[in-house]
C-alpha cells in the first residue's frame, strides 16, 4: 500500500457515519434538532440530562451544550454553525470542552442530513476529525444511545 493509501484509510477511519430513520415529518426531526426546548428532553446517552443549553441557530450561530452524566459527571460541548439550510442540513464545528469553555479535544466536524422518505424522516450524521479510533468509537455510542432517545421522544410530540 502507498503512503498516499495509508493516509487514506487512516482518514477513513477517523470518520463516522451513522444513519437512521425516525417515524416523524422532516420538519419536526429538524425543529426537535435545532429547538433548544425540544433537545432538553434527548440531547446526551441515555442516563444523561442537559441542564444548560444555549444554541444561535445561524451560521457562525454558537451552541454550547452542558451534559450531566449518571454518575454525576459533567461534560461541556461547544462549536459553531457553518450551514443551515432548514429542513435539509446542519454543518457544525466543536469539540469537548471544560466549564471556562476551554477546549480539551481537537474539533471535528458534523453534517447532519434530513431526508423526506414518505412522511419519515432519514438522518444521516457524518462526523469527521476525530483524533483516535477509540474518540470515534466512543461517539458512535454516544450518538446511537442519543437516537434511541431521540426516537422515543419524537413518539411524544407527534
Amino acid at each position: 500500500m502507498s503512503t498516499q493509501e495509508n493516509i487514506a484509510a487512516e482518514r477513513g477511519e477517523l470518520e463516522l457515519t451513522i444513519t437512521r430513520i425516525f417515524d416523524a415529518p422532516r420538519a419536526l426531526v429538524f425543529k426537535a434538532w435545532t429547538d433548544p426546548k425540544h433537545l432538553a428532553h434527548w440531547w446526551g446517552p441515555r442516563g444523561f440530562t442537559l441542564p444548560g443549553c444555549e444554541v444561535d441557530l445561524r451560521v457562525g450561530g454558537a451552541y454550547r451544550f452542558h451534559m450531566l452524566g449518571p454518575d454525576g459527571e459533567d461534560h461541556w460541548s461547544q462549536g459553531v454553525f457553518r450551514e443551515i439550510v432548514e429542513p435539509e442540513r446542519l454543518v457544525f464545528a466543536g469539540c469537548w470542552v471544560d466549564a471556562q469553555g476551554k477546549p480539551k479535544t481537537g474539533q471535528t466536524l458534523t453534517t447532519v442530513m434530513f431526508e423526506d422518505q414518505d412522511g419519515k424522516t432519514k438522518l444521516t450524521l457524518r462526523q469527521i476529525g476525530f483524533e483516535s479510533v477509540t474518540a470515534r468509537d466512543g461517539h458512535r455510542g454516544g450518538w446511537g444511545s442519543s437516537f434511541d432517545r431521540f426516537a422515543e421522544y419524537l413518539e411524544t410530540v407527534r
